[in-house]
């Protein structure tokens, strides 16, 4: 099992929270950073997986035991970075005494043995980076001429040409300027260099080994680097222990110091320069570095994934979460059911079955079949290949039916945005925003995060490469359902439907025709018939029911035809493919063909033909092929076996009018 940092750090503070008594704090970390099944509930493993046997053990034997994990973590680094200061006191004060002993053995009153000597020139070696801060004004290879009093003289000619002496004092630390807190635009990130690059390979390795040396200190400090440009001069840059990364497309070069003065004859390469004590040098000198987090290439690869659309995305918000809820749901007030969070467009591996998209629960199975409806489409029937071809395509690969999908998922949404634009909902993980008022929190839209594009070529590359959210990912079904309203917009969803307050998912979390529709037809019309019906009930007010404007991909059949509840248009009955979204006792399958001419035959009192029936949500084993001969079925045998004829054999009616259904030895469903 992966263990996910973002779990462990919200389980460690529940249990500081709940260590502390502060139970309403986490009911609203609970409410808003919901529990998984991942979470860490028992201490003992939560110690485990961090590490902090040793240290809870060493705790509890105090005098005065810490009662979280979290204050025993902290108090472990704060004692370290004590430990840490110390050691480099210790390693400063032999890093001077062993300078002194350099400078002046017999005027020094610090007496050092062998032992202490090979200790201070070992902390010398290993702390590069500390002696070159402390003996900066040290010259290598001193003169006879340039030590007086047991102080180093750095002989230099200031601008005027007159020679001047500055003295390291033994014994007194070197005093730094204060830190000065700069505004966030004048702060260098790490990962760029704060100065130029070092002009020679020998000094390259010397910073690689300082900061070798330095990586295992608790708590970074920042420290200060002499380096040469390429000039002559040098510059006083400042890192991070452990932390610097260059970056050759965004390094940024900072000038800390000014030259001091000409230098020396033979002491060219070892210029010292010291940054001044006025208030602008001191800004220039000293810096502030941000951390910016590791995670900088998985944020790079976002951006990358999402292609152009990165520009356009933009995070859900309550406002638009309450008004998608109003319009799925009745009420952003209200949640949506399990059956519809846990479903995805997961494929069926039986192996006669392999184009077949799997249903858990009833609820989203109009979504499911309208879906299913284009993935066949794109599957079997945009080809000019045979009839024999494409039934060898009902057996596809991975990564063939993973194409379809994506393509029918962009086909759906480019048409519910009217061949504009689309929107395109993905699931960021984390929430995005904190509900509050009657906005019902449940991890859905709160993790939202939407993407626009205004060309089919970007949303295909879009949606295949978040193919795996809507394939696998458990909010598949709800993040196209948002994808399709989105792209259509709340507000000519709302224009669609002749009653505008209608809910797209209706009672027990069934598909309405208004969502049906929109899948299938890109627009979210209440009515199944051809064009627009004005009903005048006679006291001048008329009202307007909106069907079906225009041809369509893909069609529909629907049992309640048959019963003569409403009659179904010719566009959805003659789609421009033989396949149809089949609705019946308030379910949705569907029945598809793989003759592309099956709907152009003129006479079809003498057709006779193939349909294939898939059903979700059935627990289908075996394909099932249906013969159907058209004129063949009497009215005879309909009297005599009314009650047995199987609701799939009136809806086919609905379009072949007389037509004989043979089941080919599949038992029949009734």
């Amino acid at each position: 099992m992966v263990v996910s940092v973002e779990e462990v750090s919200a389980s460690i503070v529940r249990e500081y929270l709940s260590r502390k008594g502060l139970k309403r704090t986490i009911a609203c970390m609970d409410e808003e950073h919901p529990r998984t099944h991942s979470s860490i509930n028992i201490r003992s493993q939560l110690r485990q997986i961090l590490h902090i046997e040793d240290l809870y053990r060493k705790n509890k034997v105090q005098s005065s035991p810490l009662r979280t994990l979290l204050e025993i973590i902290i108090r472990h680094h704060i004692e370290g970075a004590k430990d840490d200061k110390m050691a480099c006191n210790e390693s400063e004060w032999l890093t001077s005494a062993l300078i002194i002993s350099r400078v002046s053995p017999a005027k020094t009153s610090l007496q050092m043995n062998d032992t202490n000597t090979e200790r201070a020139a070992s902390v010398l070696s290993c702390e590069h980076t500390e002696l070159r801060s402390h003996v900066s004004d040290v010259s290598p290879t001193p003169s006879d001429a340039d030590m007086k009093g047991g102080s180093w003289v750095d002989a230099s000619v200031n601008e005027k040409g007159q020679s001047k002496a500055e003295h390291f004092v033994v014994g007194e630390p070197e005093k730094k300027p204060p830190e000065i807190i700069r505004s966030r635009p004048h702060r260098i990130r790490r990962g760029m260099l704060a100065g130029p690059i070092a002009s020679t390979l020998q000094e390259s390795n010397k910073q690689r080994l300082s900061r070798r040396v330095a990586a295992p200190q608790l708590l970074p400090r920042k420290e200060e680097d002499t380096t040469q440009s390429r000039d002559g001069l040098s510059v006083t840059r400042l890192h991070q222990k452990g932390s610097e990364k260059s970056s050759s497309d965004t390094t940024q070069r900072v000038q800390a110091s000014e030259k001091v003065g000409d230098t020396t004859p033979g002491r060219h390469d070892r210029t010292i320069v010291r940054p001044k004590t006025q208030p602008h040098a001191q800004h220039l000198s000293v810096m502030v570095l941000d951390d910016v987090d590791d995670d900088l290439p998985e944020l790079s690869n976002m951006s990358m994934k999402t292609g152009s659309a990165a520009a356009r995305g933009h995070p859900m918000d309550q406002h638009t979460a309450s008004e998608l809820k109003a319009v799925l749901l009745g009420s952003c007030a209200k949640c949506f059911s399990v059956e519809w969070r846990n479903q995805a467009f997961t494929f069926s591996e039986t192996h006669d079955l392999r184009y077949g998209i799997v249903q858990k629960k009833g609820g989203p199975c109009g979504v499911l079949a309208s879906i299913q409806a284009f993935v066949l489409k794109k599957l079997l029937l945009e080809s000019t290949d045979s009839a024999n071809t494409r039934l060898q395509s009902l057996r596809p690969t991975n990564a063939a039916r993973r194409k379809c999908l994506s393509l029918a998922v962009a086909e759906v949404l480019w048409r519910a945005g009217e061949e504009k634009e689309a929107t395109v909902a993905i699931n960021t993980g984390r929430n995005v925003f904190t509900p509050s008022g009657h906005y019902k929190c449940e991890g859905v839209l709160e993790k939202v995060t939407c993407f626009t594009v205004d060309s089919m070529t970007e949303l295909q590359v879009l949606v295949e490469q978040h193919v795996d959210q809507f394939e696998t990912g458990e909010l598949g079904c709800l993040l196209l359902t948002v994808s399709a309203v989105l792209s259509r917009s709340i507000a000519k969803v709302r224009e669609d439907m002749d009653v505008a307050t209608t809910a797209l998912i209706g009672a027990h979390g069934y598909c309405t025709q208004e969502l049906v529709n929109l899948l299938l037809v890109g627009q979210a019309v209440s009515n199944v018939f051809d064009g627009n019906v004005e009903l005048d009930p006679g006291k001048g007010n008329s009202t307007l029911l909106k069907g079906i404007k225009g041809p369509c991909n893909v069609g529909l059949l629907s049992l309640f035809e048959h019963y003569n509840i409403f009659k179904v248009g010719d566009y959805l009955k003659n789609p421009r493919f033989p396949v149809w979204v089949v609705c019946s006792e308030s379910h949705f399958s569907v029945l598809f063909g793989l003759q592309g001419g099956l709907l152009t035959n003129q006479d079809e009192k003498q057709l006779a033909f193939d349909l294939y029936y898939y059903d979700g949500l059935a627990n289908q084993q075996e394909e099932i092929r249906l013969t159907i001969s058209v004129g063949k079925w009497t009215e005879s045998r309909e009297d005599a076996d009314a009650d047995l004829i199987p609701p799939l054999e009136l809806c086919i009616r609905t379009r072949w009018k007389d037509a004989l259904v043979a089941w080919n030895d599949t038992e029949p469903i009734l």
